[in-house]
Order: C-alpha cells, then structure tokens, then sequence
C-alpha cells in the first residue's frame, strides 16, 4: 500500500465496516448514490496516506457493499480495516450540478444567522447514523452541532462561501454544546 497525497478537500467515500468471507473481502458504508460511481474511482485513500485499489465491489444492503481490494488479501487483514474511512480527493470529482455540492466544500464557510450576523465557520459534516449534523465553531474552545436539516439551515451558498443557520435560542444565549 503506497502513500497518497492527503487534502482537507479530500471526499469520504466508504467506511469500512467489517470483514466479510475468508479472502479479504470487506463490507463497507458507501456515501455515494451510485455503486458504480466508487468502482469508477479504483484507487481510495485513507486519512493515513494507505491506499487500496478496487479489484471487485458488489451491493449488499441498500448503502452498503462488499469490496475487494488488491492489497488486503486475506480475512485478519480486513478485520483490522474497520473502521477506516475512504477518501477521493475533491479535484478528482465531478463539478456538481447547479445548487448542489459536496460535503467537503462545506467545511470552513462562514455559519451565518439569519439577520447576517457572524456564528462561527463549519467545522465538519458528521453523521452518526440518525442523520447528518453539522459543526460549527464559534470560537477555539466553543463548538455546536445542530441538524443538518433545511429547518436548521435554509441556505448553503458555496459560492458566497457561507452557510445561513435558522439558530436556536440555546446557540444565540451561548450554550456551549449540541443542541438537540
């Protein structure tokens, strides 16, 4: 497994999620729509620079696939994989249609309130499988997490580089925290 080169911009793909049959096939969590959209990408990267190649992938359940790759040859191998989060670098990708992005192009734009007033700049995009949540910084030390929901936030302008937050009355009054 050779290095990749590494960006904050680089795409979550797949997290692996476990071993499945005895010669190094895995099970992971794809976040993209389309199966074949991952195969086309054949090469993924890990945070920590590893890549694997695609040999073979398969649905499983709705989301998930089954994936082989040329460096993980055996069961012990995918076993110690899961976990880990595959990546695609975001220059890699297709330019989105109008009105949509991608996650990655999220981080570091400017959280807005309604009236245009300054939140705080995102963070992150995390999903901890009941839906996504999106993380804003306020400050060093001071981060909240809110839904990643149209009611939470109406607009996502990349363009404009800002995000506007329909924001609760715990995040105005500075609560530190996620707001549930």
């Amino acid at each position: 497994m050779t290095a990749a080169p590494r960006s904050a911009r680089d795409v979550l793909m797949a997290a692996l999620i476990g071993a499945h049959g005895l010669k190094g096939e895995v099970r992971a969590k794809v976040f993209t729509e389309d199966l074949s959209a991952l195969a086309a990408y054949k090469r993924l990267h890990a945070r920590d620079g590893r890549v694997f190649t695609i040999s073979k992938i398969k649905e499983a359940k709705p989301g998930e696939a089954h994936v082989t790759f040329a460096e993980v040859l055996d069961r012990a191998t995918a076993e110690s994989l899961k976990g880990l989060e595959l990546f695609v670098a975001r220059t890699a990708l297709p330019e989105p249609a109008r009105e949509e992005y991608y996650r990655a192009d999220l981080i570091g734009l400017t959280a807005m309130d309604e009236e245009g007033r300054v939140i705080g700049k995102v963070l992150a995009i995390h999903n901890y499988g009941a839906g996504d949540v999106i993380e804003i910084a306020r400050g060093p030390d001071d981060t909240v997490m809110l839904p990643f929901a149209r009611d939470f936030v109406p607009v996502v302008d990349v363009a404009a580089g800002r995000v506007v937050i329909a924001v609760p009355e715990e995040v105005e009054a500075g609560e530190e925290g996620s707001v549930e």
